[in-house]
């Protein structure tokens, strides 16, 4: 057998001189673009037809919301025979990319919806108790996570979804800690699955433990994980409930940055001792779009933002974290969530009223 080996191209000597070695030539910035887009038009495709499907559900049924009908349709989609091998085939890299890049960019525009002025609006004494009921859900989840032998990053996405604001916030933290596929889609696939259940579980527990509106608000807004859930699962109590469920909720998505500001410095320390020595890239303390994130809260702050700019971002960002999370359900196989006998479904059942209850006694604390 013959092998062809890859020499640098050379220009024939003259007058008998050495040859002078010819630079490669580098593909034009038209064939790179290209080459991108035969490599990811048919996953971005794809995702342009499940996304108006997850707006429909929604709109027929308007407790299921868009993002868990996007991640149930990824997740159906690598688990039927049928577009199992379209998934793992010509949709990978588009998929992939939505995945990534599309989830970054509905984080960013996360942060027009939060303003410091409403959350100032709450009181010290309830930021104070939603920050608490984050930490200690964060700490708790991680720790079941570890008791629960989940491998790689698994405990610390886990943890960091469950407490702050569900797979926008997995998203995030696998960024700056650059975890791997498979460490990131399981938390994803768990935090939807926790989320659709207190949709249900939850307007149920209302009466017995004896909360009125306002309160159950409250509870939802400290304890159920996507904004899209925390809407669907308080205005099942009324106009009211909802209203303080979104502050609250978006209090909780307020720590997002310091938490993956504090994930990055670690994440560079054991780096210089690590990876550093052999020249890799750190990651990044703040990633990129971190940033704007922050920068959209200081607008939102600062300035009088028109009501439609914020309609049309709104709708926007919907449509980018639908089309991620239908990338990151298409990774999640269904064997994944029950390896080690279900380590993992048992551990977010276990988060999941871990946080549910540190809710319910923030609420209870804030009624002294």
């Amino acid at each position: 057998m013959v092998h062809q080996t890859h020499e640098p191209a050379v220009r024939p000597p003259t007058g008998g001189g050495a040859p002078t070695p010819v630079a490669p030539v580098r593909p034009t910035r038209r064939a790179r673009a290209r080459a991108w887009v035969t490599g990811h038009w048919a996953g971005l495709a794809v995702c342009a037809v499940v996304v108006p499907l997850s707006f429909l559900v929604h709109l027929l049924v308007p407790s299921i919301p868009v993002m868990t009908t996007a991640v149930v349709l990824g997740i159906l989609s690598a688990n039927l025979p049928g577009t199992g091998r379209l998934v793992e085939g010509p949709w990978q890299r588009g998929l992939g990319f939505a995945g990534k890049k599309l989830m970054r960019a509905g984080i960013v525009l996360l942060g027009l919806k939060l303003s410091i002025v409403d959350v100032l609006e709450l009181g010290w004494a309830t930021f104070g108790v939603v920050v608490l009921v984050v930490l200690l859900a964060f700490g708790g989840t991680y720790l079941l996570g570890k008791a629960f032998r989940l491998p790689g990053d698994q405990p610390l996405l886990i943890a960091t979804g469950f407490s702050i604001c569900g797979a926008s916030a997995i998203g995030a933290m696998s960024a700056v800690r650059r975890s791997k596929d498979e460490d990131t889609v399981i938390p994803v696939a768990l935090v939807t699955l926790c989320g659709t259940l207190a949709i249900a579980v939850l307007p149920l527990l209302m009466r017995p433990l004896g909360l009125g509106p306002e309160a159950f608000g409250q509870w939802v807004g400290a304890s159920v994980h996507d904004v899209g859930q925390v809407v669907a699962t308080a205005q099942t109590a009324g106009a009211s409930a909802l209203a303080i469920a979104i502050v609250i909720k978006l209090t909780r998505v307020l720590t997002l940055a310091p938490m993956v500001a504090a994930a990055g410095i670690i994440s560079r320390r054991n780096g210089r001792a690590g990876d550093g020595e052999k020249g890799l890239k750190l990651p990044p303390i703040v990633p990129g779009f971190i940033i704007g994130f922050v920068v959209l809260v200081a607008v939102r702050s600062i300035f009088n933002v028109p009501t439609e700019v914020l309609e049309a971002v709104t709708i926007v960002q919907d449509v980018v974290l639908a089309a991620a999370l239908f990338g990151l359900g298409s990774a999640v196989r269904i064997r994944q969530l029950f390896a080690s006998k279900g380590a993992s479904i048992l551990m977010a059942m276990c988060s999941w009223a871990l946080i549910a209850g540190l809710g319910y006694a923030g609420v209870l604390l804030l009624q002294m």
